[in-house]
């Protein structure tokens, strides 16, 4: 039996009301129209976009077709990116796309829109096929959802939030879910006689793929030298993935459980200067196991993208290269902590020792690693540069010299193709 599944985008896909808001605002004051507060500027979100202009705003054909033009310039420069993809989105169409349905999407907006926005996000390719109008005509519902849909179909189903997506659904002849997550209100979908009201995507994943397992997680690391910036470009990192739709987890070493934490005191207390450079480096294993075991193979396994600052790298190049214990045995070592749990991905951002020692001194007094002579910190710069000779295929390098905007711009595009690629896989 071929199933096809259809979704509205706006509202269903991703959160896109920043944007549309901030456009119509534009538009609005454009034409010299008075700017009404956010609870009836949500009412643009959905209908077709003249269609709003005329009826919400009271504007005759000629001066809304003026405003839409005011709107999609905005929309197209700025407003398409004040967006973000729902959580629970992602992997539903994963599941989909591993049962063999066909997935679409059926909008109003704009085609070049639209194909921008899945792009920018990662999920063109979870679509068999995706429809919009094209910028000089607003299709009807119905007519978009025909055309989302193959030739032969024997189930289908329309997804959106909006009572326009319910009752063009149910005029092209599908099943209808309506999504609860949106900018509809649940009154508004059973009144249009959706066959189906989902409170969040979780219920409407249980709808369309009842009993599966949700597909497994992805692993995720950042390394750099102390004041290479690694807090920053983590938070903004976090950021990014999450607007991405990806459910993050953070974590960090040594710590991240009650035992890690309790070896993170041992390890960076400036008291303890009588530790040994072995003793260092199995606590730092020791730690690494637990937060292993404990948080980030049960997150994979609940399909959450684990982000973690520093792994098994910091020990290879602090303890392998800083302590001169040697990278290769420092790393034999870790082998049993770690077992097959290895980064998909790791972020190194990479700075010159001096400049680092420098930007983390100015930030805050220096814990006992941090307090070590320059030559120390000098092996293990080179102890990274040698790790990312041996592993290039997981390792991104990044310019940590450049304005943080600019690091954070190009990590998450890196780390982006890299968790797509493995999506696809």
């Amino acid at each position: 039996m071929r199933r096809c599944v259809v979704f509205d985008l706006d509202g269903t896909l991703t959160a896109s009301g920043e944007g549309i808001l901030n456009c119509v605002r534009h538009a609005l004051k454009e034409l010299g129209r008075p700017v009404p507060g956010d609870e009836q500027l949500r009412a643009f979100i959905g209908p077709p976009l003249k269609w709003s202009f005329m009826h919400c705003a009271g504007m005759d054909a000629e001066e809304a077709d003026r405003a839409v033009a005011a709107y999609r310039a905005r929309y197209g420069t700025v407003g398409l990116y004040e967006n973000s993809v729902y959580p629970g989105v992602r992997p539903l169409l994963r599941m989909l796309r591993r049962r063999g349905d066909w997935v679409a999407v059926a909008t109003g907006k704009p085609l070049r829109f639209t194909s921008r926005v899945l792009e920018h996000f990662g999920l063109l390719r979870f679509f068999d096929r995706v429809i919009g109008p094209e910028d000089s005509a607003d299709a009807g519902k119905a007519e978009l959802i025909r055309a989302a849909l193959p030739e032969k179909w024997d189930e289908a189903w329309m997804v959106g939030d909006r009572r326009f997506d319910i009752e063009g659904g149910r005029e092209a002849g599908v099943r209808t879910a309506g999504a609860g997550w949106g900018y509809g209100t649940e009154a508004e979908l059973r009144g249009a006689g959706c066959d189906f009201y989902a409170p969040d995507v979780a219920a409407l994943t249980e709808l369309l793929c009842p009993g599966e397992r949700r597909p497994r997680g992805f692993f995720l690391s950042m390394e750099g030298l102390d004041g290479s910036g690694k807090t920053t470009q983590m938070d903004l990192l976090t950021e990014a993935l999450r607007r991405d739709g990806f459910d993050v987890l953070r974590c960090r070493e040594p710590g991240g459980t009650v035992i890690g934490e309790a070896i993170r005191e041992l390890l960076l207390d400036p008291a303890h200067s009588e530790m040994g450079d072995e003793t260092e480096t199995l606590l730092y294993a020791a730690s690494r196991a637990q937060l292993v075991r404990e948080v980030i193979r049960p997150a994979l396994e609940a399909g959450r993208v684990v982000l973690c600052d520093r792994f098994v790298d910091s020990s290879a190049a602090y303890q392998g290269g800083g302590r001169r214990l040697g990278v290769a045995d420092v790393l034999a070592v870790n082998r049993m902590a770690v077992r097959d749990t290895m980064p998909l991905c790791t972020v190194y951002l990479d700075i010159t020792h001096e400049a680092a020692m420098k930007r983390r001194l100015a930030a805050s007094e220096p814990d006992r690693l941090e307090r070590q002579a320059d030559s120390f910190h000098a092996r293990v710069e080179a102890a990274y540069r040698e790790l990312l000779t041996r592993d290039p295929d997981r390792f991104v390098s990044v310019d940590a010299a450049k304005p943080p905007e600019e690091i954070a711009q190009e990590v998450a595009k890196l780390v982006l193709h890299r968790l797509t690629e493995a999506e696809n896989g």
